[in-house]
């Protein structure tokens, strides 16, 4: 059975001055799936996800999430609707403990309003200790209990990847950007990593788009793979399929198969 689309980009456009940096793209991907979208350095990966999360506002062409035109939504109300993103380098808050962080994302807080604390501090308190409860949960998953109360700033580049990992579970989030999750970290922690996710999609339900340069990564955990050149699809398929594709090799080396020199 073909699965839904939960994110469907129609024939995206992205100019800086002259510069096409997305080029009448359209990809779907599926609920409950992980995708993995690869390709050369200078594609356009990270910009579609800026597209797709709102930071850039397309030239042309459109973004439908879960049956909703979203195309000109700010990134808030994008991540309102379970749309979130990672970075490749980690935007974590460097001067709050690693618990902090998390709390910090979790929505619908009332102590953020001035007359909550006021009238309702009862309410406030309750909140708070719900949601330290949920990210003390969420620090046992992602096994950082013990730096729990460290500054951000000061953890390991794996461990702040975790932690952005983790910071998608503190949101109702439907599908998830992950964007180089392998970059700078260790083998140990990036099998870590990798069953994390693993284990988000399978029992969570969570639909992931990965960026990632990590081959043995998108093997392990990506179906369908999309590869994209000069900013725009150039195939999509199983792992197997597309690496094996000479148009791939062709975008990666700049060469074409069997070319000799």
């Amino acid at each position: 059975m073909t699965r839904a689309p939960m994110l469907h980009c129609e024939a995206l456009k992205q100019f800086f001055g002259s510069f096409c940096a997305i080029d009448n793209c359209t990809l779907s991907i599926p609920s409950d799936s992980i995708t993995g979208l690869i390709g050369p350095n200078g594609a356009g990966k990270t910009t579609l996800f800026n597209l797709i999360a709102g930071a850039y506002q397309p030239t042309g062409g459109t973004i439908t999430f879960c049956g909703q035109d979203i195309t000109f939504l700010t990134p808030d109300k994008r991540f309102a609707k379970g749309l979130v993103r990672t970075f490749q380098i980690p935007h974590e808050f460097q001067h709050l403990t690693v618990i902090e962080n998390l709390m910090m994302v979790a929505p619908d807080q009332p102590g953020e309003g001035l007359l909550q604390n006021w009238f309702a501090p009862g309410r406030v308190h309750r909140v708070e200790e719900e949601t330290r409860r949920k990210a003390w949960e969420v620090l046992e998953f992602i096994e950082l209990t013990h730096i729990a109360d460290q500054l951000a700033g000061l953890v390991s580049g794996g461990q702040k990847k975790l932690l952005e990992l983790g910071r998608t579970m503190m949101t109702d989030s439907k599908l998830v950007l992950l964007d180089e999750p392998a970059a700078g970290v260790n083998r140990t922690l990036l099998r870590k990593i990798e069953d994390k996710i693993a284990y988000l999609h399978k029992e969570r339900g969570y639909t992931f788009i990965l960026i990632e340069h990590d081959m043995e990564m998108i093997e392990k955990l990506c179906d369908p793979v999309i590869c994209m050149a000069d900013g725009r699809v150039l195939i999509e398929g199983d792992f197997k399929s597309v690496r094996s594709d000479p148009r791939v090799l062709e975008a990666y080396l700049g060469e074409k198969a069997g070319t000799k020199h």
